[in-house]
């Protein structure tokens, strides 16, 4: 009897036997394991940045060339000696602007040109400062000011000519409408993206538009009307956080049609990291390190707390620059979106074969 036929043996331990280095690689990759690793790093490196910006720009404010009015001349010899000691406590960041008259030097405060005024006043020195257009500017000019009159035997007079409102007393409303305005606009966005991930891109654009004006509203109207802590204009006010609210949907709506799922950094990097602490909303533009003072006027925060202010506290000396900002961020945004459309994971085309036969 022949033996039977049998296959040969596998070498020992070869069914056990790892993958390749590559093919391990080529798993990892196209594991969800890859971007939650990655996702690791990212969030940990956000977190240190995140309190860093807002440490860098906000715990430790110093004063850095404020501009002030001066009516007339300060010339007397204990002018002088005052003014020379107030440079001194101010570290040398005061400019100050000459003005004929006090007319020509208040319409400079209500423009916002410059952030206090100072005169020769009964024998001593008057100054007027503008809470509106920075608490902690107005109280630092305010405080040096007294010492420093102290210090040289000047008597000193401090009028706040634009004082914030009772229900907002340290001036940090308007900042955090603003806040809410850029974060809850740019996380409409991902969540248009993530749960009407079939919408074309006009209807992405609309429905942007539409939760733009009903949160702008919203807003307002718990701010103004519910809590009564500020009393906004209230359809410019509105406008304002519906136009913020937009840009900075479409920012991320941008970002994610070029950079897909990660989209989300760039997005936090300018609009939470730089532009929040940057705006001038929590501190002035001129206690700010001075990079971050000017970059913040160009991002869409800085814009919506520049133009809340003086939509509030400045009706008839507006400017139109911060509404630029906001259009200009709004325009490139949408423009690239629209050109890079068909890149963006949205979209029916985007859609699994079922997914799109049922919907």
């Amino acid at each position: 009897m022949s033996a039977p036929d049998l296959e040969p043996a596998a070498p020992h331990g070869e069914h056990a036997r790892p993958p390749a280095r590559g093919d391990r690689w080529s798993e990892f990759k196209a594991s969800p394991y890859l971007p939650a690793v990655v996702l690791l790093f990212i969030i940990a490196a956000a977190a240190g940045l995140f309190a860093g910006s807002y440490t860098y720009a906000m715990a430790n404010p110093t004063p850095r060339n404020i501009p002030a009015a001066v009516v007339g001349e300060l010339d007397t010899p204990r002018d002088k000696v005052f003014l020379g000691r107030l440079e001194v406590a101010l570290d040398t960041s005061l400019v100050l602007h000459e003005y004929a008259t006090e007319a020509e030097a208040r319409l400079a405060l209500e423009e916002q040109k410059v952030f206090a005024v100072l005169r020769s006043e009964n024998g001593g020195v008057g100054l007027d400062v503008a809470s509106a257009s920075g608490a902690s500017v107005a109280q630092l000019l305010a405080e040096s000011t007294l010492k420093v009159g102290e210090a040289a035997h000047v008597p000193v007079k401090v009028t706040d000519v634009k004082p914030l409102q009772r229900g907002d007393p340290r001036g940090l409303a308007l900042f955090y409408i603003s806040l809410a305005a850029v974060i809850v606009g740019f996380i409409g966005a991902i969540q248009l993206s993530v749960n009407a991930k079939a919408l074309e891109p006009l209807e992405r654009v609309g429905f942007t538009v539409v939760y733009a004006l009903l949160g702008g509203f919203s807003i307002a109207a718990v701010v103004d009307w519910l809590l009564g802590s500020v009393d906004l204009p209230f359809v410019q006010s509105w406008m304002i956080l519906a136009f913020t609210m937009f840009t900075t949907g479409m920012v991320f709506t941008m970002f994610n049609a070029l950079m897909g799922r990660w989209a989300m950094i760039p997005t936090w990097g300018l609009m939470v990291m730089l532009g929040n602490p940057s705006s001038g909303g929590a501190v002035s533009w001129p206690l700010l390190p001075s990079v971050l003072g000017f970059i913040g006027r160009w991002l869409p925060p800085g814009a919506s707390v520049n133009a809340q202010h003086a939509a509030v506290y400045y009706q008839g000396h507006q400017r139109v620059f911060p509404y630029l900002v906001l259009a200009g961020w709004a325009l490139v945004s949408c423009t690239v979106f629209w050109v890079w459309r068909h890149r963006h994971p949205g979209g029916r085309d985007h859609m699994p074969q079922h997914a799109a036969t049922a919907t």
